[in-house]
């Protein structure tokens, strides 16, 4: 993880280095917010998917006839937390294609 910060804080100097407008800058911008925001939308969606999963199986095994109510229960969590990974994407396309900031 050292490495990985070590090689994005290094890599800082190569991208203000150059002379840009402010639209690209604006641009620039706009594209990494949309891969940070997605990514750490992803990597939530991922966690909160894999604690639902552990537990609807711990509880399936502490009592299998509740099995139906808490595998319908699971689903519609996973859909909600779907949810939230799927308007981080609508907003990224809207902050890459149609971007509100360049007027």
């Amino acid at each position: 993880m050292r490495i990985l910060a070590l090689l994005c804080l290094g890599l800082v100097g190569f991208a203000f280095g150059a002379e840009v407008s402010g639209i690209d800058m604006i641009k620039s911008y706009s594209i990494a917010g949309a891969i940070i925001g997605l990514g750490i939308a992803a990597l939530g969606g991922a966690i909160g998917m894999g604690h639902a999963a552990a537990a609807t199986i711990s509880g399936t095994a502490r009592n299998p006839g509740i099995s139906g109510k808490l595998l319908g229960t699971m689903f519609i969590a996973l859909a909600l937390i779907e949810a939230q990974v799927i308007y981080t994407l609508v907003l990224a396309i809207v902050a890459l294609y149609s971007n509100p900031f360049l007027a």
